[in-house]
């Protein structure tokens, strides 16, 4: 048979996916997979939920679209509402996009036409940093502001770079430090590079809390993001936390910021929003950007045709209702410590599982070949994708990540299943990801 979509890659054998039911994907041939990485981790709420889809279903016959320069509907309002009340106090305004590449370009775009219109000393502050070993989004400004280096390479002579500090990737400090002894060297890079640039040429630090797909749910120590917020304030800085993949509920709080108590000035989400049902993004501002902007032009010069639209708005409701109902984030907190223990345990008994980490529904794995000297497999064995094809077999799918070390080498993954994984079906996932694991580790090594 002719087929006129083409995949994202041409090398792989892909499985053919009939329909979903809850944490499982079905395939053609009737064999069930746990969906253990949530699709991308989008699919919080599992797949095929009666409520959802019929709540987009609904809104389809109702109204399916009216463009947001000329129409309000009550719909998108009681999603702005719902996500403002699941938000962290103060952020309170809401623009919905299509997805999380557009979330992250309308937050940088906020911070700098903000500034932009208070005009004086601050007219010339544009420059977003953000980090190495980012994922921010697959447009040439989003991949500018990412720091993957598969990713960047063949767009790298069309975008305009900005400016990156340093992560914080304690298993392998890229300052050769050790925590709690670094005295937080990553965290006060971006001081550093502030001052170098010049505040005034700054206007927002981009970062997402718990890095993802680049990492594997790399996790910061507590005192990264409260330290990151007093800089910020220090040199009127935006902080903006990217929570497409960390948020609404992911990592066992509504937002992964709110674990230390930090308020961003942005946050920019998407996946979870709307959990898969309908492409859904959206940023969560508070006063102080929009201020300027409502005394000035009285215009975000910005848009997208879909951002806003009614059918998004219509999930996004349907979701939040039903986290709510079903307690969706406590169900997150009371299990964590399956995927915690399973994995530490995990960790002692398998020669190549190197470091985990991660924080509610939401790790990291990464695989070495040692693991007294951390030494990485080389890049041509594909330990990733050996790990991935290995719990394939046992019916678990995972999120292979690869070149985090020095933007070629280094293996890892994401176990990251729907949020409403029960304990039962938790510990399934830990049993099928260790034996697994233990296949590939005799194939690798």
């Amino acid at each position: 048979m002719v087929q006129h979509a083409f995949p994202r890659s041409f090398k792989t054998n892909y499985i053919q996916a009939e329909r979903g039911e809850g944490i499982y994907i079905v395939a053609k041939d009737g064999k069930k997979y746990i969906d253990g990485c949530s699709g991308a981790l989008i699919s919080n709420l599992g797949h095929a939920v009666p409520e959802i889809a019929d709540a987009v279903a609904s809104q389809c016959r109702k109204l399916e679209f009216a463009h947001p320069s000329r129409w309000q509907c009550d719909i998108v309002e009681e999603a702005a509402t719902a996500i403002a009340e699941f938000a962290p106090e103060g952020l309170e305004n809401v623009w919905l996009v299509s997805g999380g590449s557009e979330a992250i370009e309308s937050a940088v775009k906020l911070a700098r036409q903000s500034f932009y219109e208070m005009g004086g000393e601050y007219a010339g502050k544009y420059i977003t940093i953000a980090r190495w070993n980012s994922y921010h989004g697959s447009t040439l400004a989003t991949v500018s502001l990412g720091g993957s280096m598969a990713r960047r390479r063949p767009y790298f002579p069309m975008f305009l770079e900005m400016p990156k500090i340093q992560p914080h990737y304690c298993y392998r400090c890229p300052f050769g430090l050790e925590y709690p002894k670094c005295g937080m060297r990553c965290a006060y890079q971006l001081e550093h590079e502030i001052r170098r640039i010049g505040a005034n040429y700054v206007s927002a630090f981009l970062a997402e809390p718990i890095v993802g797909s680049t990492v594997g749910a790399l996790t910061p120590p507590d005192e990264y993001w409260p330290i990151v917020r007093e800089i910020c304030d220090k040199y009127d800085v935006v902080l903006i936390a990217d929570e497409v993949m960390t948020g609404c509920g992911r990592t066992g709080e509504n937002f992964c910021v709110d674990h230390w108590k930090v308020k961003p000035d942005i946050i920019a989400t998407a996946k979870g929003l709307a959990a898969g049902y309908v492409p859904t993004g959206g940023i969560i501002a508070n006063d102080k950007l929009l201020e300027p902007i409502k005394k000035g032009s009285g215009a975000f010069m910005h848009g997208h045709t879909y951002n806003g639209n009614p059918v998004s708005a219509a999930a996004v409701v349907a979701v939040m209702k039903y986290m709510k109902e079903h307690d969706v984030v406590g169900n997150v907190k009371r299990n964590e410590h399956i995927f915690k223990e399973g994995l530490e345990k995990i960790k002692a008994e398998n020669p190549m599982v190197g470091d985990v980490r991660g924080k509610g529904y939401m790790w990291g794995v990464e695989l070495v070949k040692d693991k007294a000297k951390k030494e990485p497999f080389e890049k041509t064995k594909g330990a990733s994708g050996v790990a991935t094809k290995a719990c394939i077999e046992q019916g678990l799918i995972i999120y292979p990540g690869s070149g985090m070390i020095d933007g070629v080498e280094g293996d890892n993954f994401l176990l990251a299943p729907p949020l409403v994984t029960t304990e039962a079906q938790a510990r399934q996932i830990v049993e099928m990801l260790a034996a697994g694991l233990a296949s590939a580790a005799k194939q690798l090594l």
